[in-house]
């Protein structure tokens, strides 16, 4: 059963088709508020309704293939599923419907290709962030798409219970990126991480948060890159903290028993380095340190937008933006 909201997301994209718009749509969504399920009632509808569609589902995060993959078949359990992923070492071809791995790149071109061979084609977005750092608009020329819908608000989500809402303290310690420079309107990790790494600065955040959090119990560190990660994760595992830390170069294997450990509560503090910024849903989570300055509208919604799933033991997770995030 749909929520109220995600039948309305629905029920307005339809809209837009039948009043004759030309282009591709948007659905602006915010994060938390169950794409995955209203991918999964779109696809159902869409095969049953016109049996000869074909429809492909793609993102460039390989743990949303596997969340979307997994609630489609919650939804609908005898779907005509395929994966088509060399992550998930899956090349299924033929099935109605297609999850499917991209390179960040590629989708313009495949898009392109595809529309060659069907030019009546349509593509329908879905993001919680409908902007592009140094592009502005998702929909501003040259764009894919040609206008966003928008069918609920994150106030809306809140106020309903099914988000839950942030807290800030201010914290005593802040990073700095005097020296810093940028490229394509953001920092340049190299610089950043060496600017951000030090001891002096890790030892006092570490310090501070322990002192912060109370009896939170699933806390998150978003670090400017691995060696920072890595040696945040060294810092707590000494203040006696259950630490773990999660990269690109992480082990598949491995990184499912972290995340499982962080989840169960085995894992207090998880610290990580462009990894768990989309993708990864733990609802108890309920303490977010940003360790990361970032000039990304984009990447501090997706980073803030982890900890804004309802919890089973508290109202709100607590966000400590040690990098300034809120005031760059």
């Amino acid at each position: 059963m749909l929520r109220d909201y995600q039948q309305r997301t629905i029920d307005q994209l339809y809209k837009w088709f039948t009043d004759g718009r030309k282009g591709h749509p948007c659905i602006e969504l915010p994060t938390g508020s169950g794409k995955s399920h209203i991918v999964a009632a779109l696809c159902k509808e869409a095969i049953q309704t016109w049996p000869e569609t074909r429809i492909l589902m793609l993102t460039h995060v390989k743990e949303l293939i596997e969340q979307n993959a997994e609630k489609m078949l919650g939804h609908w359990p005898n779907a005509p599923l395929g994966i088509y992923s060399a992550g998930m070492r899956r090349r299924d071809i033929g099935e109605p419907i297609t999850f499917a791995g991209i390179h960040e790149g590629s989708y313009r071109k495949l898009i392109d290709d595809l529309t060659a061979i069907n030019p009546a084609l349509r593509v329908i977005g879905l993001t919680a962030t409908p902007y592009r750092l140094g592009h502005g608009y998702i929909t501003d020329e040259p764009a894919l798409f040609a206008d966003i819908i928008a069918p609920v608000s994150i106030e809306e989500l809140i106020y309903k219970g099914f988000l839950a809402p942030l807290r800030s303290k201010l914290t005593a310690h802040q990073l700095s990126v005097e020296g810093v420079h940028k490229r394509g309107g953001e920092y340049i990790e190299s610089e950043l991480q060496a600017a951000v790494d030090t001891d002096d600065h890790n030892v006092s955040i570490v310090d501070e948060v322990i002192r912060l959090a109370g009896d939170r119990r699933s806390w998150l560190f978003f670090c400017a890159g691995v060696k920072h990660a890595k040696n945040v994760a060294k810092i707590l595992a000494a203040r006696e903290i259950t630490a773990a830390c999660i990269v690109g170069t992480t082990p598949k294997a491995e990184r499912k028993r972290i995340i499982a450990g962080f989840k169960s509560g085995e894992i207090k503090a998880l610290t990580n380095a462009n990894v768990l910024t989309t993708g990864f849903d733990h609802p108890d989570l309920d303490l977010i340190a940003m360790l990361r300055p970032t000039l990304s509208t984009g990447l501090y919604v997706q980073m803030a937008g982890r900890g804004m799933r309802p919890k089973s033991h508290t109202d709100h997770c607590l966000v400590l933006d040690f990098a300034g995030v809120v005031q760059a």
